[in-house]
């Protein structure tokens, strides 16, 4: 990110979007606030049906909320119609015109705006440089792949220089090997251009690739806000623990606790630390969370004990599945070595050594 970047672009306060009335009420939005970076690329990541899309439609003003308030750069623009925001949108279908060619496409925003042909030529001329397609245009848009179909939506949406750029699952019509690149693209592009980016994905590598911070949303709710390693390495719910990556959620005891940390009992009767969330107070019962890379297996001198059910050879690791003594199931991921086994097989007795500081207490 830019120096500029600590600055807010959008500040959304206390909003809330009911749809419906009566019986038929669906609260799609329950009293979010959240406030996005000047040149920062920011992510809503959820499950299909939890308010992300809900939310980029209310800033990009295609809805109105039913109760708060979003300002952009200071400005309350809740009221605004979407032609007054400076603000575009991609979205999944990328509607482009398929009667006009690339250039003509991306010059179509700023004809629009009334904007001077030699600026739109200049700006045309730029933005197809910017998404390296600076040889195709004048190619019609069913003339060109899924790929530079997808560039050229973007090119068109930043051409007018907009203060926002909404996403709303832009890369989920390609290809792996093309979503891949374009996670890169869209970052590098995001990056030169200086443009708020605000990027909605159901998608959770593609939000810890691209994101500078991710707002984790579950039914109308952000429950966690954070960089990529925030949210990965110390999720603070269940949920955002379950969503994110693959997770071991054991059972634990909480017997001690001070700021920031806890000491926790697990099934086996062996202590360990675990990170607690800040402003979170864990006791009693509690439920930790370890990441499969941040355990072994070992033969002896783990934390936690039981038998090897499954080993996954996946290249460049392997997935050893073992079914504690207590009957939970422990997943760890371990890095493979050129000509080295992971030491384990079928039917084998295994313990799991937990590393330092990976454990986390979780809200349920």
């Amino acid at each position: 990110m830019s120096e500029a970047a600590g600055r807010n672009a959008i500040d959304i306060r206390g909003v809330r979007k009911v749809f419906g009335s009566g019986d038929g009420q669906v609260t799609a939005l329950d009293t979010v606030s959240v406030s996005i970076r000047e040149n920062e690329f920011f992510t809503l990541l959820g499950p299909s049906g939890c308010g992300k899309t809900t939310l980029l439609r209310l800033i990009a003003g295609f809805e109105y909320p039913t109760e708060g308030a979003i300002f952009l750069h200071g400005e309350d623009i809740a009221g605004l119609p979407p032609f007054k925001r400076p603000v575009n949108t991609v979205f999944q279908s990328y509607a482009l015109f398929p009667h006009l060619t690339v250039a003509e496409n991306v010059a179509f925003g700023l004809e629009s705006l009334g904007r001077p042909r030699d600026e739109i030529t200049a700006r045309v001329s730029a933005m197809l440089k910017l998404v390296h397609m600076e040889d195709l245009g004048d190619r019609r848009t069913d003339q060109i792949s899924g790929g530079q179909a997808q560039r050229v939506a973007l090119a068109r949406a930043l051409a007018p220089s907009p203060k926002v750029l909404l996403l709303d699952e832009p890369l989920s019509a390609l290809d792996y090997k093309l979503r891949k690149e374009m996670q890169i693209e869209l970052k590098r592009m995001q990056h030169e251009t200086g443009i708020t980016f605000v990027f909605v994905t159901h998608d959770q590598e593609e939000a810890l690739t691209m994101s500078d911070r991710i707002a984790v949303i579950s039914k109308g709710r952000i429950l966690q806000i954070g960089s990529p390693s925030d949210i990965y390495d110390r999720p603070a719910e269940r949920f955002v623990a379950d969503f994110i990556g693959e997770s071991n959620l054991l059972a634990a005891t909480v017997v001690g606790s001070r700021e920031g940390t806890a000491t926790v009992r697990l099934s086996s009767g062996a202590e360990v630390e675990a990170s607690v969330a800040e402003g979170f107070v864990p006791g009693g019962e509690a439920t930790v969370v370890v990441r499969p890379e941040h355990a072994r297996a070992v033969k002896q001198g783990g934390q936690l004990a039981g038998i090897v059910e499954n080993v996954v050879y996946f290249g460049t690791d392997t997935h050893i599945h073992i079914k504690l003594d207590d009957g939970s199931a422990f997943t760890v991921r371990q890095q493979n070595m050129r000509g080295q086994s992971c030491g384990f097989e079928v039917g084998d007795r295994a313990e799991v050594e937990i590393a330092a500081d990976a454990a986390q207490v979780l809200k349920d």
